[in-house]
């Protein structure tokens, strides 16, 4: 596990970097699409880039990690509708490219079997995006959830609700209860994680991924397991960490040519 602290700015230039020189060297890469606050610099970015000519979307896929239970096809916060406005349109993914969980099926447990196949069909996530919940929580995997979960329905924690209720004119009673979410599991099949965080409200969640045990209670942890993790903070975000300065200090000594 990599720890970078920087800027919101610098950090979304990084992991802009990442997912380009990826697409330089794959074209057809997978990429996994996180929503939430925290990867809409990379997303700024990445279009930015676009519009310079500098990347190309045109043969990747991509794949959600989860969608909110229920919500209208047309709602603004449903998160197909979400990545489509912050990512997909801005770019040239091909029509279909995109993918995400039904949270409109009939049958949501099929649904979630048919997601999870499809992203092993795909031939796996290349590169993950990732946020992180204040619970410590990614994806929708609330605390408790098991760490050789797969793509399923969950239950969304009172304090997931109230801190999505932002994108819901504050009003937390407009949050689904239910979502479909990739599990740890799914999330830990990618072959890159690149999980980025801002703003003291995930210095203790940021603190437990990186110094803390492994444990179901933050699920994120598990992510201590995968080989290849890069976790972009801010010095709000890595304001708990006991190893920050050491952290620095490795960054800066890192060769120029390794990238993330």
């Amino acid at each position: 596990m990599e720890v970078v602290i920087a800027t919101a700015g610098e950090l979304a230039a990084l992991a802009a970097d990442a997912i380009q020189g990826l697409l330089a060297t794959k074209p057809t890469a997978v990429l996994g699409l996180a929503t939430g606050s925290s990867p809409l610099g990379i997303y700024d970015e990445l279009a930015r880039r676009y519009g310079a000519g500098e990347v190309s979307f045109a043969q990747a896929r991509g794949f959600m990690l989860d969608e909110y239970v229920g919500l209208p096809a047309e709602h603004p916060e449903r998160y197909r509708n979400v990545i489509e406005t912050e990512i997909a349109s801005r770019v040239d993914f091909a029509p279909g490219a995109v993918q995400g969980p039904d949270g409109l099926a009939t049958d949501l447990v099929a649904a979630c079997t048919r997601y999870e196949a499809a992203i092993t069909e795909a031939g796996g996530v290349d590169l993950q995006i990732l946020g992180i919940g204040s619970d410590g929580h990614v994806g929708f995997n609330e605390p408790g959830s098991s760490l050789a979960s797969r793509t399923r329905i969950k239950t969304l924690t009172e304090q997931t609700r109230a801190d999505n209720a932002r994108f819901f004119d504050g009003d937390v009673d407009q949050v689904p209860r239910h979502c479909l979410t990739q599990g740890l599991a799914t999330i830990m099949s990618a072959r890159h994680i690149v999980l980025i965080a801002t703003g003291r409200a995930k210095a203790e969640a940021i603190h437990h991924l990186v110094e803390g045990s492994v444990s179901a209670m933050w699920p994120a942890t598990i992510l201590q397991h995968h080989p290849h993790v890069s976790v972009l903070v801010d010095p709000a975000a890595a304001s708990r960490l006991q190893l920050a300065d050491y952290f620095r200090s490795t960054y800066a000594a890192k060769p120029a040519w390794q990238g993330l």
